[in-house]
């Protein structure tokens, strides 16, 4: 199963525009699908518009801990091409839909993911994971339309990534276990790598 893409996403929290090229280049470059720059980060913004002017068009960045429709519109006004929330809401949704951008709401049962899906979605961010739990993913995924994303975000790490994938998860988001402010981009990519391999050889 080498050949499938990864869907793993990098959530950079806490990086800085000066460094955020770098980390997000060693990321993608390893194989992860895309990078997130959350908005309690310093200077989010100004990070996704430099990571998106140094690579190519296609290059998925997105913004995380986007709360409302106006962070959304900030955002994709920086180039970001997804939009992650660690809520349901539905207006944040729909915006992020009607402005042709890739929405990744959070939601932490089936009553919500319903919900994200009524907006526009077409993916859902199962957070925090180590709640709802593999089992959980299972159930939903049992009850959800065919076709629909299930990405684990909270507590994905190298210990627990080919469980997720061997599930069926679409994908995942890992934040702390694959970088903290101030790591070098060097040490982030090999981690990187790692979470790749693990993830192709489930």
């Amino acid at each position: 199963m080498t050949n499938r893409p990864t869907g793993l996403v990098a959530i950079l929290r806490g990086v800085t525009p000066d460094e955020a090229v770098a980390v997000a280049e060693a990321v993608l470059d390893a194989g992860f699908d895309a990078v997130e720059v959350p908005y309690n980060s310093p200077d989010p913004l100004e990070s996704i518009r430099r990571i998106r002017a140094a690579g190519p068009p296609d290059r998925r960045v997105g913004a995380g801990t986007v709360l409302t429709p106006d962070d959304v519109r900030r955002a994709a006004d920086a180039g970001a091409s997804l939009i992650v929330s660690p809520h349901t809401r539905a207006d944040v949704v729909a915006e992020t839909v009607r402005l042709g951008l890739a929405s990744y709401p959070g939601a932490a049962t089936p009553t919500e993911a319903f919900a994200a899906l009524d907006a526009g979605a077409r993916a859902v961010k199962l957070f925090p994971s180590t709640t709802i739990g593999i089992d959980g993913m299972r159930a939903w995924a049992s009850v959800l339309p065919p076709g629909t994303e299930l990405v684990p975000v909270g507590g994905v790490d190298a210990t627990n990534l080919a469980a997720w994938a061997a599930a069926g998860a679409s994908g995942a988001g890992v934040g702390t276990s694959l970088y903290r402010p101030g790591d070098a981009p060097e040490t982030v990519g090999v981690r990187a790598a790692e979470l790749v391999r693990i993830w192709h050889d489930s």
